[in-house]
């Protein structure tokens, strides 16, 4: 990565956890991400959600098809299927087959459109055990749901009661453990044992990178800044940011960016989620230079995620200039609108 004070050339960086919704406010949302990166892992907590290969190759369509309409055809869509109780090892061999990239683990009711999700892994084991034969990676939104266990805990709980028993049931399942939150979380992927097998790795976004749960509340409730996993305390987000800049290839890029019109989340129950697409680049930049770390950041935006999925890694160089950048307070979602990440105020670094 080439660098000087005010610009960075590196190469073209991957997003390996977005969401894009779909139907009208797709084409919105879908453009923030492709002015950006090169591909993206794409959720499948639809309504219905995305849970076999031909829901998969009928949204990767729809996908396709905004793309073209919008001019922006050299951006990739990694598609992934939503994991149930009911998932099959016959859909998992054809998922491979056909070329999905991942099968996600939403345990049941612990995010946007996660109902139906996994009410307990005993269900899966065919699944789980065909996804270890043919190398299919496993995405996991690592939170119990028990409503005993504190929020801001239950992170931690998932590392001890699920994660760790997966790992030790199928210790060549390669997982992803996505939008880590916590100490507990970087420190477990950092010194995970894989028998020299590179089974486990983490994605981190940007919020959890720049911002501690005092953001939830600063002069009142800041639901634009609620997601979930929720915001936690400044030891924790000082961990992440020591994981993300530590040059380890377990951590890489993934926004979750997760788009949630204006009035679904200023209500009296608004919904999780930060867009953090619009600009993602820009605060991912940020976060580096806030520790001297700049020299990290392709690394985890550009190589190490691809690396994790075998899949090969971008040619194409972008590059960011140290020229501030004004976030708007709104931007155009479908019939509505969408209050951005950091909406109304500036950021050093832009995409050129």
């Amino acid at each position: 990565m080439a660098t000087n004070p005010t610009q960075i050339e590196l190469i073209q960086p991957d997003d390996w956890h977005l969401h894009i919704r779909d139907g009208e406010v797709m084409k919105d949302v879908l453009a923030d991400t492709a002015r950006q990166f090169a591909r993206a892992i794409i959720m499948p907590n639809l309504k219905p959600p995305v849970t076999t290969v031909d829901l998969a190759n009928a949204y990767r369509a729809r996908i396709e098809g905004q793309l073209k309409a919008l001019g922006m055809n050299s951006f990739t869509p990694l598609m992934t299927l939503y994991l149930t109780d009911n998932t099959s090892a016959d859909e998992v061999r054809k998922a491979k087959a056909e070329g999905i990239a991942a099968f996600k683990l939403y345990p049941a009711g612990a995010t946007t459109n996660s109902d139906a999700g996994v009410s307990d892994l005993k269900h899966c084991h065919a699944a789980l055990e065909a996804m270890q034969a043919v190398g299919m990676p496993l995405l996991v939104h690592g939170e119990v749901t028990s409503s005993e266990i504190d929020i801001f805990d239950r992170e931690a709980v998932f590392i001890d009661q699920v994660l760790e028993p997966l790992r030790k049931n199928f210790p060549e399942l390669k997982i992803v453990f996505e939008h880590i939150t916590t100490l507990q979380a970087a420190h477990y992927v950092r010194d995970a044992a894989t028998a020299g097998k590179n089974t486990i790795g983490a994605t981190i976004t940007p919020q959890h990178l720049l911002m501690n749960r005092n953001a939830i509340f600063a002069g009142g409730i800041r639901p634009h800044n609620y997601c979930l996993p929720v915001l936690k305390r400044e030891e924790h987000r000082i961990a992440l940011l020591e994981a993300a800049t530590s040059g380890s290839s377990r951590f890489f890029l993934g926004t979750d960016s997760a788009p949630h019109a204006k009035g679904a989340k200023e209500t009296a129950c608004g919904c999780a989620g930060c867009y953090s697409a619009f600009n993602a680049l820009g605060l991912y930049a940020e976060a580096f230079e806030s520790v001297g770390k700049l020299d990290k950041l392709e690394g985890f935006a550009s190589f190490f995620g691809p690396d994790f999925y075998a899949l090969p890694r971008n040619t194409k160089k972008i590059t960011l200039v140290k020229q501030a950048q004004s976030i708007p307070n709104e931007l155009p979602l479908g019939d509505a609108t969408i209050v951005p990440l950091r909406a109304g105020e500036t950021i050093a670094w832009s995409l050129v």
